[in-house]
Parts: structure tokens; sequence; C-alpha cells
């Protein structure tokens, strides 16, 4: 699948893993995990942005937990059509862009936000793509946290397993993702699995 395919059908998604699929999941573990993690490390005032925010679940549940100055991007305009209907608060509060993150997250200058975070959404982004990796970490003022997929196979991520299928839809690729990012000069503060991701937390030094 080449770049624009990938972003097309990330784009135009409707049923299992569209913003009203997330919505209907609501606030899950990891969004305990991200809210507790920013009241351990950020302060109560920080600038929080998600990548790959769909219809804004995690968000709204920073929201309900204190936290105001809230940002997200998704690359599905019915993220925010459906976030108007799940989650008016959220809605009315924050401010949010439509368009690829590769697009989106080089505009905002450095240091923008005090977290940035991303659940299940770093996966998707085609290697060609991959320097958006850099513009997280530019615009990352304190925390940036991921919170992938990275399975439990020995060989998910080794040379020949780098990317997989998912139910015959569309690619999930498989990154170290604490290299990604100690790599661009973080340090990885905490590794926490749970049922489905592990979550990252890394500190700009």
């Amino acid at each position: 699948m080449d770049p624009e395919e990938n972003r097309r059908g990330w784009a135009e998604r409707s049923g299992a893993f569209s913003p009203a699929y997330y919505a209907d999941i609501g606030p899950n573990e990891v969004s305990e995990t991200l809210a507790t993690v920013c009241q351990y490390y950020a302060p109560a005032d920080a600038a929080v942005l998600e990548v790959g925010c769909s219809s804004g679940r995690h968000l709204a549940h920073l929201r309900d937990e204190g936290f105001e100055d809230l940002t997200g991007i998704d690359i599905n305009a019915d993220s925010f059509e459906v976030m108007a209907d799940r989650y008016p608060r959220l809605a009315a509060t924050g401010t949010f862009h439509t368009g690829a993150i590769e697009d989106v997250v080089p505009e905002f200058p450095d240091d923008a936000f005090d977290v940035v975070y991303s659940v299940e959404t770093l996966q998707h982004i085609h290697p060609e793509n991959a320097r958006v990796f850099e513009e997280l970490a530019r615009v990352t003022g304190d925390l940036l946290i991921t919170a992938e997929n990275e399975g439990n196979s020995p060989r998910r991520g080794r040379t020949g397993a780098e990317v997989s299928c998912v139910d015959d839809d569309f690619p999930l690729y498989h990154r170290d993702w604490k290299g990604v990012f100690t790599g661009l000069g973080l340090a990885q503060l905490v590794r926490e699995p749970t049922a489905r991701d592990t979550v990252r937390v890394f500190r700009v030094p």
C-alpha cells in the first residue's frame, strides 16, 4: 500500500475503526493511563495534543479529569461531526485540525505542546512518512506518550516482519518506539503494557 492509498483509507473510513466505532467504545484503560500520566508528570494547565484523535474519547476523558487546553488532529473529517454529537463539551472547547499528521504537525512551532500523545496511530504511518516522528519530537515541550500495539510476537519488528495486515484491510507497521524516540533525544521514563497496547512515556531532557 502506497502512502496516499494508506492515508485515503483512513480519511474515508467508516464502520470498523471509524470515528463512530471508537465513540461507541468510549474511554478505556488507555484513557485512564493517559490521565494518570498527565496528572503525575504534567501541570494542570498543560497544553495537550493528540495525534489521530478520532472522535475524541481519550481527550474527553482528559477533559473530565481537569485538563482544558486540548488539541487534536485527525485525517477523517467525520471525527469532528461525531465528536460534536458524542462529546459536545470537548468539541466546543478544544482546538481541532482535519488532515494527516505529517501535514499538520510541521505547522506548529517548536515546543508548542507540553504533552503530545498517540493511541494506535503512529503504527499506521507509512515508512515514507516516518519523518513526522522528528516533527512530533520537535513540537513536544515536555512529555511524548505512545500507546501503540506492539504485540507479543518475537519476530514483530524484526527484518522481514516490519509490517502486518489487519483483517486483510490496512497495514500495521512494527517499530521499536523506544529506539525511535530515544534516537531523537528523548528519554524513556515509563513502559506500561496494557491488555492491547504498550504505553511508553518519553521526556524531553
